[in-house]
């Protein structure tokens, strides 16, 4: 794919606006509340590339804009460029010292974010400046465009927004991960979520399995058996034959061939039900593209990321995306 700039006029316009205005008395408003809470010190080098999912974002992107610009670096593990550009931000992070901080999202287990900036194609770039996000590029960029892009971004942010950076101390070990929080045990919630499955009662197992997730965003066991009760859900009623036929009949109708695919998965044929629908999202654009390759992203989540099925299939998405 070849890179795409978007223009950093719309730092420029942002700016001129009176929005600039109200942000940069937003942020100097919450960078005097952070120093009466004894915030605003410095950091380690570590703290300045961080990985942030959706529960992190408005803390770890949007409060934290308000004292430095805040790099996003949009990614996925299927995507070739990624694997270039995404080692160089972290390095020019580190280079620029605390003019920056370099947020990395995972795309594949951040939809909403995602959906939320627009994005169409990845790597993609943006920027957060007092709670403000501006795009500033897509796809594996030449360094020196990037190194431009970032220096226009940082003056934009010192003399429109008050935004000078963090201070960096060298000799500062990382910020101690936060104490762990006893959880669970989870064994009642899961028992019970399997025999909701069990009876085919597949709300109170989806509701089971979500119970565990509000308390313990990250228990891969309440993940995998949300897919799995999700996608019973969407089934338990269809007629497959009638939907198998209505699939064959409008090759083009993204609903249909969504439905075909969970039963495909359903029925054991892995390989057909993502084949499906990377072909749905190849031959499509704009709501029907994203929809297509959303569930696709969700029928992984019920196969699991190490099976070799999956591996394939998302290297062929890829492929038909960029």
């Amino acid at each position: 794919m070849q890179p795409r700039n978007m223009s950093m006029s719309g730092v420029v316009d942002l700016a001129a606006v009176k929005a600039a205005g109200e942000a940069k008395a937003k942020a100097e408003q919450a960078r005097a509340e952070s120093a009466r809470q004894g915030g605003g010190g410095a950091v380690s080098s570590a703290s300045l590339v961080i990985d942030v999912d959706e529960a992190a974002f408005e803390r770890d992107v949007l409060q934290r804009s308000t004292e430095v610009p805040v790099v996003i670096d949009f990614w996925a593990e299927w995507c070739e460029p990624c694997k270039q550009l995404s080692p160089l931000l972290e390095r020019l992070a580190t280079e620029y010292n605390g003019r920056f901080v370099l947020a990395k999202v995972d795309v594949d287990a951040n939809q909403m974010l995602m959906q939320q900036f627009g994005i169409q194609g990845i790597p993609a770039v943006f920027a957060v400046v007092a709670g403000q996000a501006l795009p500033l590029f897509q796809g594996a960029a030449p360094e020196a465009q990037i190194r431009q892009t970032l220096d226009q971004l940082i003056q934009v942010a010192e003399e429109r927004f008050g935004l000078t950076g963090v201070t960096v101390d060298p000799d500062a070990s990382a910020e101690p991960a936060p104490a762990a929080v006893p959880v669970g045990p989870y064994d009642a919630l899961l028992e019970a979520a399997v025999q909701a499955l069990d009876a085919g009662d597949f709300g109170g197992a989806v509701q089971a399995y979500k119970n565990v997730l509000s308390d313990d965003p990250g228990n891969s066991e309440a993940k995998l058996g949300l897919a799995q009760a999700e996608l019973l859900a969407r089934v338990t009623d269809m007629d497959p034959q009638k939907v198998r036929q209505e699939a064959a009949e409008n090759p083009s109708d993204v609903a249909k061939q969504i439905a075909a695919a969970d039963l495909d998965l359903v029925g054991g044929h892995v390989e057909d039900a993502f084949g499906r629908l990377v072909e749905a999202v190849r031959r499509t654009v704009g709501e029907d593209r994203d929809a297509a390759r959303v569930r696709l992203l969700e029928l992984f989540e019920v196969v699991g990321p190490d099976d070799p099925r999956v591996t394939a299939a998302r290297s062929a998405l890829a492929r038909v995306l960029f």
